[in-house]
């Protein structure tokens, strides 16, 4: 049993709602995302897969820090943060969207949740993205407030996660929409529960709005969960490597655009409204890339968990790229990968090298996704 009283790196690194929850529950290890700790350890990360695609688990990911937006020009100004065109966002609806500087580079990829008319929040990926909004704030002239709300998401993912919702919330749960959220309350707390989240599997996400009672709530998810096989578990490198969703910082960072990720249709610059980064996205898209995200099947014995750094990728003599995000899938039986190579060598087929932790092994360009392209799983009612 950790002590949580001696645990970690000092009070500038938070604690979120249900840190000691997970801590009774079997969490052994953390990492650090947004400045704060993110548990990543509750034993076999295999096995944590497989609860995750046969069952379901419960995840604490208070590390998903939100950016409150509100006020009279709330709308206009999450506009200008983002290329994707939100003049159709209904209240009640959520979007991925993208988070881009002036030269086009990506600041982060959140979900965005319309709460209200003029109420939003953006539930970040790794990156500051207050400060930087409070920046473009300063100089918008728009009516706008910027705050952290007391907003803690825990994700609930997996085939039966929506048995588990409804013996929570009574059947009218099972009418939400994938990527659309509905205010609830449970035993008197306060909840916004969205369809979202990063497991590319049926899944709910719900925000607790009194971080007082972080243990409270999730106490109650894990038992109402009992009786369909819910476990503690932790966001799984596996399955989001599987479906090609990104990891900020691994996958993308500032020096990344969305057209080399493929992620066109999150920008439109044909839209009237503005946005922070339409000039040089226009630029980019008109002079075309230079590099290009693809995915990668590697070769060789099963990989001993994910790489800790990016491994470059080899055809003859020269370096073409490198290896972001890999992982071994017990599913697919093989290693897979999602790399950033030159656009020259990213035709499906390619046959390349990789140098990994072991040595150089073969390995050969595929299609991404690697499971689930079309996303009937998290699509399904």
């Amino acid at each position: 049993m950790i002590d949580t009283d001696d645990f970690g790196f000092g009070t500038q690194i938070r604690k979120s709602p249900y840190f000691d929850a997970t801590i009774r529950w079997g969490a052994k290890g953390f990492s650090v995302y947004n400045h704060m700790y993110i548990p990543r350890d509750f034993g076999d990360p295999e096995q944590n897969f497989w609860n995750l695609v046969n069952d379901a688990i419960l995840c604490d990911v208070a590390v998903e820090r939100q950016v409150e937006i509100t006020g009279p020009d709330a709308a206009t100004f999450t506009q200008m943060l983002t290329p994707r065109d939100l003049s159709k966002m209904a209240v009640g609806q959520c979007k991925y969207v993208l988070i881009t500087n002036a030269e086009g580079g990506l600041l982060n990829d959140p979900i965005l949740l319309r709460l209200g008319e003029n109420h939003f929040w953006l539930s970040l990926a790794d990156s500051d993205v207050l400060l930087w909004a409070q920046g473009v704030a300063v100089n918008s002239g728009l009516d706008v407030s910027l705050c952290e709300p007391d907003a803690s998401p825990l994700q609930l993912q997996g085939p039966k996660s929506g048995e588990v919702m409804r013996a929570l919330f009574g059947d009218s749960i099972l009418d939400l929409r994938y990527y659309w959220l509905r205010h609830l309350e449970l035993d008197g707390m306060s909840l916004i529960v969205s369809r979202t989240g990063w497991s590319s599997e049926l899944g709910y996400e719900i925000y607790l709005q009194d971080g007082t009672r972080g243990g409270e709530l999730w106490e109650k998810i894990m038992a109402a969960g009992a009786e369909f096989g819910l476990k503690p578990g932790h966001t799984s490198s596996i399955r989001r490597i599987e479906g090609g969703m990104l990891s900020y910082h691994a996958d993308a960072d500032l020096k990344t655009n969305p057209y080399e990720l493929g992620l066109d249709r999150l920008v439109n610059l044909d839209m009237d409204a503005d946005f922070i980064g339409k000039k040089a996205l226009r630029a980019i898209r008109d002079a075309g890339v230079t590099r290009k995200q693809v995915g990668l099947r590697i070769d060789g014995p099963p990989l001993q968990g994910p790489n800790t750094a990016f491994w470059p990728i080899l055809k003859g003599s020269k370096t073409i790229g490198k290896v972001t995000s890999a992982v071994y899938s017990p599913r697919l039986k093989q290693n897979i990968a999602l790399a950033m190579v030159s656009a020259d060598q990213a035709g499906i087929g390619l046959k390349c090298e990789v140098q990994t932790r072991s040595g150089i092994v073969p390995a050969s360009v595929v299609e991404k996704p690697f499971f689930d392209p079309k996303k009937q799983i998290t699509n399904r009612a």
